[in-house]
């Protein structure tokens, strides 16, 4: 290895866990500890403490910071970092990921490994030898920094899971299985898509409040003029409003063909697909290879989506309070990440944290 690559694998690394995620035991934490720097490793277990956590992060002026959970974590550490970043008019630090939680969309954009002690372990070898610089764009929703959020049927999938994972965690054995892909097919055969089944529609109107939009045909090509800005892209029935900037929802699932984590432009997909059709096609569905009429997709980097009753919510894979009007945008600054599947950087980045 040459200076330059010796000089970033001697960069102290930040890594802030969720406490709350299932692959965080004190098995991990403290064999985090032999292998980490001495006070780089932070557990949090509440939002309160998260944010703490984040500025005692930007004080120090860490190069990197690790997420240890899900798609969630990693939201709420980059809101917090970004946020504080812009206040105190500091430069970002490069993001990473270490596959801890559920689903993990992300992972699957950034290259992070499994989440087994082994696979953490070799992302953060892989970091200090060889990971990659890029950047990826972010959502900004409801407060929040994220790469995909969804209002309606999602939302209720999302709380149906938590209920089936908090279920299995009383049970001895099954703790594991219930927070896991298992644990989220359960919850959609036996609780999501039956309750659906029999749910009247609710009725939506998707506003374009940014620069132009775009309409996308089957194969993502542009169809019709640019949507100009107050214009609406679609009024009607519904049965979830889904967005991101990156291609994954979590477990490997292409839900967002379309998506570019580079672009300026964010995916929207507008679903009014009926229970049944989605049990026949969840293949296709999975592999983001699924087509029909009722499934729109649009490009756009604000929208403003108004429901006429309270619908449930995610933030990257998060439960949120459901609302029937919020503001979709995309996050201006591109954040620094991590990216396992670029070629090393050339310099480092930024300079060595303080203190």
């Amino acid at each position: 290895m040459d200076a330059e690559h010796s000089s970033i694998a001697r960069e102290r690394v930040a890594v802030v866990m969720n406490g709350n995620a299932k692959q965080v035991t004190e098995e991990l934490v403290g064999a985090l500890q032999q292998i980490v720097e001495s006070g780089d490793l932070f557990v949090s277990r509440s939002l309160e403490e998260g944010e703490e956590i984040a500025a005692r992060i930007v004080e120090r002026g860490y190069p990197t910071v690790l997420s240890g959970g899900g798609d969630g974590t990693f939201s709420r550490v980059v809101t917090w970092i970004v946020d504080r970043c812009d206040a105190e008019g500091k430069p970002l630090p490069r993001f990473g990921l270490l596959k801890l939680g559920t689903g993990n969309g992300l992972a699957w954009v950034l290259g992070a490994k499994d989440g087994k002690l082994r696979g953490v372990f070799a992302d953060l070898a892989r970091l200090r030898e060889e990971g990659g610089h890029g950047f990826i764009r972010m959502l900004r929703v409801g407060g929040r920094l994220a790469p995909f959020a969804g209002i309606g049927v999602d939302g209720i999938a999302i709380r149906d899971y938590n209920r089936v994972k908090d279920a299995a965690a009383k049970v001895p054995g099954l703790g594991p299985l219930g927070a896991g892909l298992l644990g989220y097919a359960v919850a959609l055969g036996t609780l999501t898509l039956p309750r659906v089944l029999f749910m009247p529609r609710a009725k939506v109107r998707v506003v374009n409040v940014g620069g132009p939009a775009q309409r996308l045909g089957p194969d993502g090509e542009a169809v019709g003029a640019p949507i100009p800005t107050g214009e609406t892209l679609y009024e009607g029935p519904t049965r979830t409003v889904l967005v991101s900037t990156v291609p994954y929802w979590g477990w490997g699932s292409r839900i967002f063909p379309f998506a570019d984590p580079h672009a300026d432009r964010f995916s929207v997909r507008i679903v009014d697909i009926d229970s049944p059709d989605v049990v026949k096609h969840l293949p296709g569905i999975w592999k983001g290879r699924y087509r029909d009429p009722r499934l729109l997709d649009f490009l756009a980097d604000g929208i403003r989506v108004e429901y006429d009753q309270p619908m449930p919510a995610e933030i990257a894979g998060d439960p949120s309070e459901p609302c029937t009007s919020t503001e979709i945008w995309m996050h201006p600054q591109r954040i620094p990440v991590v990216d396992y599947y670029a070629p090393p950087p050339v310099t480092p980045a930024l300079e060595p944290p303080r203190g």
